[in-house]
């Protein structure tokens, strides 16, 4: 019998179960290094000036800063570290920098989180990084550090990569250390450069791999020289990454807005449109609309609507004329509507009253006689 599933035998048949997977509990975080064991190496400056924005010296000699890099004595091995910690239970959403290094001496009593980025999490403030670090309205000229707020950046550039075989070949090693820490989209070597693009599915993903493979090896003992990279010139690259940000903000809206209100404005929608939500209407009617729409039946349809057009037009001309002389006027359009309704009032009451007293007039004589002007015959 296997052991994915367990049976249960009744009178009548046998009645086969899937067996409940267990679910894996997550035990509380370990602590990665003992308190004073990471050495701080610094290498030496040979600067006259401290760039506070850079956080080193500057002035000395242009050579590769990176030719200075020493190797990080410290990486975080996820299946080992994660777990539990004290933002579980505070609902704290940022993520542990030290962590992603490898070298957090607090464990389960750390207050951020010891897990890897959750792309269904939202973070507090888009202004933040996971670790929540602020952001910068530019990148550096280096590329480096926290990154900017302007524009979602997804993909990192990795330089100084040993290549000893084909691109295929360091594309599996790249990928094989760099999808321990997230969900990659693409990956593309330039061969015999020793670079490397990491596109990661979600930022948050990105921003934790960056810290965690910072002053890294792949498999042949170099320092990674890990940064953001810059905007794809791909002009299909482009257009992908804007239509992917719209369908995230259009999926946000809907997910934000009450669904009484989508319904609402769908029936408005619906009732200009002449159509007939629901069940009310038929295949007919909807096979009528598309062929509407096609231009199948464009002789029937034309005239009508141009009618319908031109009306529409024309009634919308003579509103906007008669709001603008209204606006020009002295009287209000209230009173100016009242004056108008007074006046077509007085007008039938004048006709209704002409019309009655006609038959009983008779024919007035041509000229005035004596009696009828300032006579007492009246």
């Amino acid at each position: 019998m296997s052991t994915e599933t367990t049976i249960s035998i009744t009178e009548d048949h046998a009645i086969v179960a899937p067996k409940p997977k267990k679910q894996k509990k997550l035990k509380p975080a370990r602590k990665q290094v003992k308190p004073g064991q990471v050495e701080k190496k610094e290498a030496p400056q040979t600067g006259q000036v401290y760039n506070i924005w850079y956080n080193k010296w500057a002035g000395g000699d242009r050579e590769d800063n990176y030719s200075n890099k020493t190797k990080s004595q410290t990486r975080c091995n996820i299946r080992k570290d994660a777990g539990l910690t004290r933002a579980n239970t505070t609902g704290m959403k940022y993520y542990c920098l030290f962590f992603s290094r490898g070298c957090c001496p607090y464990g389960w009593e750390c207050e951020y989180l010891h897990m890897l980025p959750d792309e269904s999490t939202e973070l507090p403030d888009n202004s933040k990084d996971v670790f929540a670090r602020d952001k910068f309205a530019d990148y550096r000229d280096d590329m480096g550090g926290v990154g900017s707020f302007q524009r979602q950046n997804r993909t990192l550039y990795i330089g100084r990569i040993k290549e000893t075989g084909t691109g295929v070949e360091t594309e599996e090693v790249v990928k094989r250390h760099f999808k321990e820490w997230g969900e990659i989209e693409k990956i593309r070597v330039l061969q015999y450069r020793s670079v490397a693009f990491v596109t990661y599915v979600s930022e948050q993903s990105a921003q934790f791999a960056k810290e965690a493979m910072a002053c890294q090896s792949l498999d042949n003992d170099e320092i990674l020289n890990v940064r953001w990279a810059t905007e794809d010139p791909n002009p299909t690259s482009k257009v992908a990454e804007k239509r992917r940000l719209e369908e995230i903000g259009q999926k946000t809206i809907q997910e934000k807005m009450d669904p009484r209100i989508v319904d609402a404005m769908r029936a408005m929608r619906a009732l200009e449109d002449g159509d007939v939500l629901g069940d009310e209407a038929g295949e007919e009617e909807r096979d009528t609309k598309r062929r509407r729409l096609e231009g199948e039946d464009e002789g029937e349809y034309s005239d009508v609507d141009y009618e319908q057009e031109a009306a529409l037009l024309q009634a919308e001309a003579e509103a906007e004329a008669q709001q603008q002389q209204q606006a020009s006027g002295l009287l209000s359009s209230d009173t100016l509507e009242s004056l108008k309704y007074f006046a077509q009032i007085q007008k039938q009451n004048g006709v209704a009253r002409t019309a009655a007293s006609k038959p009983s007039l008779a024919s007035a004589p041509a000229g005035l006689g004596l009696g009828d002007y300032a006579s007492d015959d009246e």
